[in-house]
């Protein structure tokens, strides 16, 4: 999966749960900066951090 669905994917499931960018990031221990990076694909989320929110 390229950067641009990752970044898509991560908003639409955070959207879908009616998530903010800051709930998520707390939920998974990062701030809703990072959260926000990931989304505009500005920065590349680890693997190991993403599979944490199942």
């Amino acid at each position: 999966m390229d950067q641009i669905k990752i970044g898509k994917f991560i908003a639409q499931l955070r959207k879908e749960k009616n998530m903010t960018q800051a709930d998520l990031g707390n939920k998974i221990g990062v701030s809703y900066k990072t959260i926000s990076k990931w989304e505009n694909r500005k920065r590349h989320a680890r693997t190991l951090t993403i599979k944490t929110t199942k």
